[in-house]
This record gives C-alpha cells, structure tokens and sequence, in this order.
C-alpha cells in the first residue's frame, strides 16, 4: 500500500512547511515539496492534508497498561488500558509500568500486555520492576530482563520521598542505577530507572546525591511527578541545569490540585521562560494510574483515575493558552523521549521511520486522524481498529 498525504504542514517535529508525505507500506518513504507517481499498475491511497497539521505519533513513556493499584483498597483498583483509549489520544508508542502495586500486579502481566498493544498495531514496551527496592525482576536481575527480554527498556517506577516507596537506602539506589546502567549498554537499550516522585521533604536528594557520588550521568535518571509541588518542581530546573531529563505529568484534576501543584502545560511554559533546554523535557500521562481526590482540609473526597487523553491535551494546552511554539512544544512527547528511550524509528516524520503521525486541524488543533506502522487506527477521531475484546 502506498499512501499520499497532501498539501499537509509538516512538523517533523521541526516546522518544515507544506509538504507531500509519501508513505510506502509501515514506513514514510520520504518529504516532498511534490510529487507525481503513476496510477497506472499500482493502488494509492490519498489523503487530503489541506488545513491540517501533521505531528509524529504520540509517545506516552508512562502508562498503567495493565491498570494499577487503588489508595483505598482492593475495590479501588483501576483497570487495563484498551487500545483504542491509546489511539484515539494519538499514541502510538506506550512504555507500561506497575506503581504500589508490585504483588497482584506483575511483571508477566505487564508483558503479555505490551505485546498485545504491538500485535494490535502500535509500539509498546515496559519497565521492570515496581516501586520496590530491591527490585522484582522475571528473571534473576534488572541486567538479565534488559538484556534478555525485548519489551524491557528500563526500570520503574522506582518510589522516592513518598510514604509508599520502600524506604530504599541510598547504597540501594545506585546499585538499581548501576545495574540498569550496564544492562542498556550491553542490550543496546536506555536502561532508564523511571522515579516516581513523592511529595516528601527529601524530594530529589538521592538524586543529586548520585550525580555527585557515581559516574552514572543524569540520563540515566528520569523523574517523573516533578510538577506534583512548586519546591519539588524548583528541584527538578536545578536539575535540568545539570544535563538531567525531568518528566511533568499530564494527568490532573483541577477541582483538586495538591498544594504547590503545577498543571503541565504551565510547568512547561515556565522552563521554556527561563530558557532551559526543552529537549530535555518530557510528558507522561500516568494514564490508569489511581487519582486520590483531597479538600482543602486534605479530607478524602474520593478516587479518580488518570487519563492518555491528557497527553496531547496538555500540549495543546501549551500551545494555544501559553502561546509556546508548536515545534516546541510537541517535542516532549515525541523526539525528546525517542531520543531519551533509544527507540529506533519512531518520534520522527523522516524518510525510513514507522509512519506513525497523526493529523490535526490548523484552526484548533483537535486530533482528525492517527496513523501507526502505516496503518490508519482513528479516522475523525473514532477508533476504527479496536481491540478484539473491546
């Protein structure tokens, strides 16, 4: 199959104008300022870009995939993604993960889960481990699951200054770092340790404690939450100052921000006033993951559930209501975390990539269609290839 997208405005993500996309089989086959391919002996699938924007698919580099565990108890735990959730957000690459949860959720779960994700028609893989120190591998190490099981990229999510981490020492910490280390090189992966951060008073202590006491660099660290507090957020620049990834999460509920708490698009608008390096910037939903809902007396009100639509909303958010440039914007859920991830082939609108892309309207920026490997899963924002169980 080859499909022409037309008279579409390219970001790459990098703005590159009006453009004819030329897509043969599950990847672009190249960016053209036109085009003329004969019809003659060859079935070809055009598709009117006019008045849209296309932007590379969506990575969402931390997602419950296989739901995760409730703050009140068992009847509280949220359920699995369904694909078309992910699709119809225009992702189309999903990085699973468990949270508290590390006993009746398990990493077995979580694979099966990605690979169900791929066989269905977009990029998924997964960390090991939970916010467990030591950490639960399937095999005997972090290194052995890195270097012998395809879906693990890294390790996570790892929990520091929360009441629900393991309490982990900071001898244990950089023994998850160094072993993740190693286990990315000799796989030819990132080996990234996800941290979820907590709104304890320690905040990123352990972190910077790394940077001065190891040769492991900042890169190899991503964490994420960090818009959960203004301190901890003023943590995370200092951060960013030392060649650090941070990670801002999209998923909110804005009747019932924590104190101090930063919505993403604003955290985002804030680094780029600065003018710190957004290619070091990346968002994640923390789609399925449990939402406790407090008052202003920080009585429990109740439990919601983070949303993968929250994804683009927040860059969208950042374009239209903080007046970020697009090319700068939509980077944090594409290459900035391709690059981060070492994913190969996807984060980018380039020749020999997947064609993962999805089309918006120029006017409002509203999702019209999402494409992965080629094919086309959302047609006017309705999923048109869903799962078989859904």
């Amino acid at each position: 199959m080859i499909t022409v997208i037309k008279d579409v405005e390219v970001y790459s993500p990098k703005y590159i104008g009006r453009k004819q996309v030329l897509i043969v089989g599950n990847r672009f086959e190249g960016i053209y300022d036109e085009i003329s391919i004969p019809t003659n002996f060859i079935h070809i699938n055009e598709v009117d870009g006019s008045g849209k924007l296309i932007f590379p698919g969506f990575i969402d580099n931390h997602v419950h995939i296989i739901g995760a565990g409730g703050e009140e108890g068992f009847s509280t735990r949220t359920s699995e993604i369904k694909f078309s959730e992910l699709t119809t957000s225009g992702i189309t690459t999903a990085i699973g993960c468990l949270g508290t949860d590390g006993v009746c959720r398990d990493m077995e779960s979580l694979i099966a889960k990605a690979r169900s994700l791929e066989e269905d028609g977009i990029s998924a893989y997964c960390y090991t481990g939970s916010y467990q120190v030591p950490v639960v591998t399937v095999t005997n190490s972090i290194k052995e699951d890195l270097m012998l099981i395809d879906k693990v990229i890294g390790v996570g999510e790892i929990a520091l200054s929360d009441h629900r981490s393991s309490q982990p020492t900071f001898e244990e910490f950089v023994k998850v770092a160094a072993e993740a280390r190693v286990g990315g090189l000799l796989s030819g992966k990132s080996g990234i340790v996800d941290i979820h951060m907590g709104v304890g008073n320690r905040r990123l202590e352990k972190v910077f404690l790394l940077l001065e006491n190891t040769e492991i660099p900042p890169t190899q660290l991503l964490p994420t939450h960090i818009n959960r507090s203004r301190e901890l957020f003023e943590e995370g620049i200092e951060y960013l100052k030392k060649g650090g990834y941070i990670d801002l999460t999209t998923s909110s509920d804005p009747d019932y921000l924590e104190p101090g708490e930063l919505i993403a698009s604003k955290g985002l608008k804030r680094i780029y006033d600065l003018g710190l390096p957004i290619e070091q910037v990346t968002f994640s939903s923390d789609g399925q993951g449990s939402m406790p809902k407090y008052n202003e007396n920080d009585e429990f009100m109740g439990i919601g559930i983070c949303s993968v639509k929250s994804l683009y909303c927040e860059v969208r958010k950042a374009i239209l209501e903080e007046g970020m440039p697009i090319e700068k914007t939509i980077v944090v859920i594409t290459s900035n975390v391709a690059k981060l991830f070492k994913l190969k082939d996807v984060g980018e609108i380039k020749a020999g990539y997947f064609a993962d892309f999805v089309l918006v309207n120029k006017d409002d920026l509203k999702i019209c269609d999402v494409y992965a490997k080629g094919k086309i899963l959302v047609k006017d924002e309705k999923a048109i290839v869903k799962n078989v169980f859904e």
